[in-house]
């Protein structure tokens, strides 16, 4: 089936779709109802692109008979001018239509859960764990986004040798998938007296928070050990034995949960994080056995990639995997990463688009 098959195809399920959300009593059944509310916000920008295109190739012949019947020297003209903006319409209507046809991840709608781990550096690589920690959370907040801190190892200078937290909010998953990797710092440390620039690194990885439907925890499978939460807490957080600490025995991952004043909270987060993590393992294998879908990706997993450098001395982040270098360290830092993001969704697109015009 070509592109403008698919079209015809889509546009006669948008209106089967909106003709059942018109029917009496749709919304006496809530699930088949949010079911449709949800296919026609999917469907309803390839339908309007493709209205537009239609438009664009309709008003092109309009204008080329224009030009095949006019005489008049002025109608000429403006029939030419229609036809160049026609066909520019259509050329960028095009490419657009290809992109809403791409394949949708599925995880794209989902929550996060993001892991922060400081890496080579020692106390340095722990203090710009700090920072990307609070990156996030004020790209967040910039997108109106919750945040939840699940656990977190701090050190006493103000550096975190390890933090996870969730991100609730729709299309996290799609905005911050690409941070997964390794980020890179290059400056002079506090604690250098001799000026000299050091690099430090820490680690990111981006999990989508997995349903119960997506991965079946066996509970014999799980340990689970209770503790004395440490670091900073409330008043009932660092006396009570509310820390819970989950080994998942058949995989060997431990995950510990601390930031609830409530065991049962806490050990209701460590199970989340558990299916995350299983979740992506699954992922990881399926990525593994499409090596070559898994190389028009631009990193959205590989937990050992190199994928940014952040210089303080030249004020410059770069992102290696697209080759994009931005002049605006301090505000990145500051949450404005969506540049970046933007950017990353963009060559991830051309990559795949490249991969469907090869087998065409």
């Amino acid at each position: 089936m070509n592109m403008y098959d698919h079209l015809e195809v889509t546009q006669h399920r948008y209106e089967e779709v909106m003709n059942a959300l018109s029917e009496p009593g749709v919304a006496d059944n809530q699930k088949r109802f949010q079911d449709l509310m949800k296919e026609q916000a999917e469907l309803s920008p390839i339908v309007e692109a493709y209205q537009e295109y239609t438009k664009a190739r309709q008003d092109q012949e309009d204008a080329l008979s224009v030009l095949d019947e006019e005489n008049d020297p002025e109608l000429t003209e403006l029939a030419k001018e229609e036809l160049s903006d026609a066909k520019k319409r259509q050329e960028e209507l095009e490419q657009k239509l290809k992109i809403l046809l791409l394949p949708k991840d599925p995880n794209d709608d989902r929550n996060v859960i993001v892991e922060i781990r400081a890496g080579a550096g020692g106390d340095e690589a722990a203090l710009f764990a700090m920072e990307i920690y609070r990156m996030y959370v004020h790209y967040a907040e910039s997108k109106h986004w919750q945040v939840e801190t699940m656990d977190a190892e701090e050190i006493g200078i103000g550096g975190m040798k390890y933090v996870s937290f969730m991100v609730k909010g729709k299309g996290a998953y799609s905005m911050l998938k690409y941070e997964s990797g390794v980020h890179r710092v290059q400056r002079v440390p506090e604690t250098e007296s001799g000026g000299r620039i050091h690099t430090s690194t820490c680690t990111v990885a981006i999990m989508p928070e997995a349903e119960e439907v997506d991965v079946e925890i066996n509970m014999n499978d799980c340990r689970f050990d209770v503790f004395r939460a440490s670091g900073n807490g409330g008043q009932c957080v660092n006396t009570t034995d509310s820390a819970v600490r989950l080994t998942h025995i058949p995989t060997g991952i431990v995950i510990s949960c601390q930031d609830e004043k409530s065991q049962i909270k806490n050990k209701d987060k460590a199970l989340k994080v558990l299916r995350a993590k299983l979740y992506a393992l699954e992922q990881q294998k399926a990525h593994d056995a499409e090596a070559e879908a898994r190389r028009s990706q631009i990193g959205t997993g590989d937990r050992s990639e190199k994928i940014r450098t952040y210089n303080f001395p030249q004020g410059r982040v770069t992102d290696h995997r697209i080759g994009l270098t931005l002049y605006k360290l301090d505000k990145i830092l500051d949450g404005d990463l969506q540049e970046i993001i933007d950017a990353c969704i963009a060559a991830d697109q051309a990559a795949k688009l490249g991969k469907m015009d090869k087998t065409a």
